[in-house]
């Protein structure tokens, strides 16, 4: 089988990560020929344009995909995908974020291809955000599903949300979680060194939080609380691994409460340097009011951390209540404080909970497993749109 994916733009994120591993994972498969579509990836967030660098015939890129609403780069950019996949011919086409969810889904349908798939990472409608781009949203969802063949979730919370939008039939879904490699989060340690370097010590408790620092993600929250949580817990610091437009008013409000001390910003982390960053973390916390199932949740929790998260979207599909962590009503500020002292003030605590999240995660994301699910997917629809 040939299978082309389509994302809209190659950063360092979540949806990314996933799609390339998929892409790499069935490239081990005697079966299937694969390959990749990309807009032009930009931005402070980083590119993983690179990890292509020793097989380039697996990617290529469209540079009129771009994530903004733009009809003078769209309606190209539909036209760009239907010509590739004429030429092309791939029995499957498998779409990943918004924009290309949409043009990628409904170029597949002109062009013929047989079985589209895509993948929803996370909501592009919600609470989040206003009347109007929901309206717009939705809508476009809904006339994308006319042209889709089957929808995978990362979470089960994105199946009820879409169907309860109206996007399509409980058949058409499959759960597949966002696998990962396990190995380099199970095996990461507390590098005393690496905390020495970034200017943390050895008993200081580190609340870690991976995230592109933008809007959404939580990171006021955590600056809200901040002064009351080192006022009972002097040892508490902050570690915010990524980067993104808001950095430099993130670094302002650390120096406006003075705690400029208590927050480190690594900047941009490689994915595979993100591991070792999880390893001097006692904790984690995911505060995203805009996430499909963050994998910031399971990858803590392969390195047996305790994680506190809010009840968004599919958190709580792996931090459950008191077996791996804690969960929180978004905008609790008082709950998140509790909980994270609580944490800071009970390592057997932290222990139970970072063993049992390591044994879910363990069983159920690892990357190969991840890719064996979406494989059998694909077999199963291509047998029905090509019964013997």
């Amino acid at each position: 089988m040939r299978v082309t994916h389509v994302i809209t733009r190659l950063i360092v994120g979540g949806a990314q990560e996933n799609t390339v591993s998929t892409v790499f994972g069935l490239r081990g498969k005697p079966d299937v020929q694969v390959d990749l579509i990309s807009g032009p990836a930009t931005g402070p967030e980083g590119s993983l344009v690179s990890q292509f660098g020793s097989h380039p015939e697996l990617l290529k890129i469209v540079p009129e995909l771009v994530r903004p609403v733009y009809p003078l780069k769209d309606i190209p950019a539909l036209r760009a995908l239907t010509r590739i996949f004429r030429e092309t011919k791939p029995d499957i086409v498998h779409t990943h974020s918004g924009k290309a969810g949409v043009l990628g889904r409904l170029a597949a349908r002109r062009a013929g291809v047989p079985v589209i798939v895509h993948t929803i990472h996370g909501p592009s409608f919600g609470a989040f955000q206003g009347a109007l781009p929901n309206l717009i949203f939705r809508s476009a969802e809904r006339y994308a599903a006319r042209a889709t063949t089957h929808f995978i979730s990362v979470a089960n919370a994105m199946t009820e949300q879409y169907l309860a939008a109206g996007i399509g039939q409980p058949e058409q879904y499959t759960r597949v979680f966002s696998g990962f490699d396990i190995a380099p989060f199970s095996g990461a340690r507390n590098d005393l060194a690496l905390r020495q370097q970034l200017g943390l010590a050895a008993d200081d408790f580190v609340v870690g939080k991976i995230a592109r620092l933008f809007e959404l993600k939580g990171h006021d929250d955590l600056f809200a609380i901040a002064p009351e949580l080192v006022q009972q817990c002097p040892r508490m610091k902050f570690l915010f691994v990524g980067d993104g437009k808001w950095r430099q008013k993130f670094e302002f409000q650390a120096r406006s409460v003075g705690l400029e001390k208590h927050f480190i910003f690594t900047g941009l982390v490689p994915p595979r340097e993100v591991p070792k960053y999880v390893g001097i973390m006692d904790a984690l916390v995911h505060l995203s009011r805009r996430e499909g199932l963050p994998r910031a949740l399971p990858q803590a929790m392969a390195a047996g951390k305790p994680v506190v998260a809010y009840d968004c979207d599919g958190a709580r599909e792996v931090c459950l209540e008191n077996e791996t962590g804690f969960l929180v009503s978004p905008g609790d500020e008082k709950a998140l404080s509790n909980r994270l002292l609580q944490l800071a003030n009970d390592n057997a605590l932290r222990i139970r909970l970072g063993a049992t999240g390591r044994t879910l995660v363990t069983e159920y994301f690892p990357v190969e497993r991840m890719v064996d699910h979406i494989h059998e997917l694909y077999r199963k629809l291509l047998s029905r749109e090509r019964p013997s």
